[in-house]
């Protein structure tokens, strides 16, 4: 999503939004649409992902879709990144609470200052079962730390595998899974550069791939180097023609660059690859409609509406459908 597009999502809407969800028809969110519905940045979505913390419902050409107690693990795993806490350090802290074949108990997980301990039976333990020692804040009267609960979180899926504290799991070995977390928290840090060069130091020592090509593509549209995103955003489809998120991002560059009608293009090569794609039905809708081409504008928005109902897109979507 262009940065433009990310600061007109209406923020306010995701507590609504989770209202919604409980009470009506199960949704399905793509990671982009997840990170805004729970004002997260994508990188720590996609970590999460990639580690097993969010376990994806269905996946397809490299993109995945998740529901709604995947939405309710990213908010719990939200909070403990805007507490301070690291991607490795959430990553080791819920691996070390985690029994080996069991889903990461994210629902008993409570958070005291930087550190997680885990609720069982109405008793804090620490890793290995041990009682925390008492809270030291240096005022008596402090409230205990609160137990990060939503509705609905009873979080199925598969555990988180295991987290060395000095790596992460990642089948190209550790090297390579530390340079990826660091982008990942550089990214989430807003430091898009510095993970920018990070990403670049993962393609030299372990060469290209589709998925880091197109998180670099990702980053270089954040620090506002279209062109340069728009040849990684090729060179991720070159290596995977398929893949789903890089074409539907070439479309947005390509937009964005001015040229509409090869970024229409795209995004109708998507939508014919995976019709219940959303973002590339309400991105290929933009185009449309700035084109002139209301008709085709408007189906696109319906499409977009039916496949993601609940969205925060979905507002300005209403908005430009009243104005066709």
């Amino acid at each position: 999503m262009s940065r433009r597009l990310r600061q007109q999502v209406p923020r306010s809407y995701t507590a609504s939004l989770f209202e919604r969800l409980q009470r009506g028809e199960p949704q399905f969110y793509t990671l982009p649409l997840m990170a805004d519905v729970l004002a997260l940045p994508v990188a720590a979505l996609r970590h999460w992902a990639r580690v097993g913390l969010l376990v994806s419902v269905r996946h397809a050409a490299g993109a995945a879709w998740f529901d709604y107690p995947q939405l309710v693990a990213g908010r719990q795993l939200g909070h403990f990144l805007a507490a301070g806490l690291s991607l490795r350090e959430i990553d080791a802290a819920v691996a070390a609470f985690t029994p080996p074949g069991a889903p990461a108990p994210l629902d008993r997980l409570v958070l005291d200052g930087r550190r997680l301990h885990l609720l069982v039976d109405g008793r804090l333990l620490g890793p290995g079962g041990q009682l925390p020692l008492p809270f030291t804040s240096g005022d008596e009267d402090d409230p205990p730390p609160a137990l990060l609960h939503f509705p609905g979180s009873a979080l199925p899926g598969r555990a988180a595998p295991p987290v060395d504290p000095g790596g992460t799991p990642d089948d190209d070995g550790t090297e390579i899974g530390e340079l990826l977390t660091l982008a990942a928290d550089l990214e989430a840090a807003g430091a898009w550069a510095e993970a920018a060069e990070a990403l670049r130091a993962v393609l030299q020592a372990a060469g290209p791939t589709a998925e880091v090509n197109f998180a670099l593509a990702e980053l270089l549209c954040r620090v506002g180097d279209l062109p340069a995103a728009r040849e990684r955003y090729y060179a991720a489809i070159e290596i995977e023609p398929d893949h789903l998120e890089a074409r539907a991002g070439l479309g947005r560059v390509l937009g964005d660059l001015g040229e509409p009608l090869l970024a229409l293009a795209a995004l109708e090569g998507v939508i014919s690859q995976e019709p219940g794609y959303p973002d590339a039905h309400f991105h290929a809708a933009g185009i449309l409609r700035a084109l002139g081409r209301r008709a085709e504008a408007e189906h696109r928005l319906r499409m977009f509406l039916t496949l993601a109902p609940a969205s925060p897109w979905a507002e300005r979507a209403r908005g430009w459908l009243t104005g066709i």
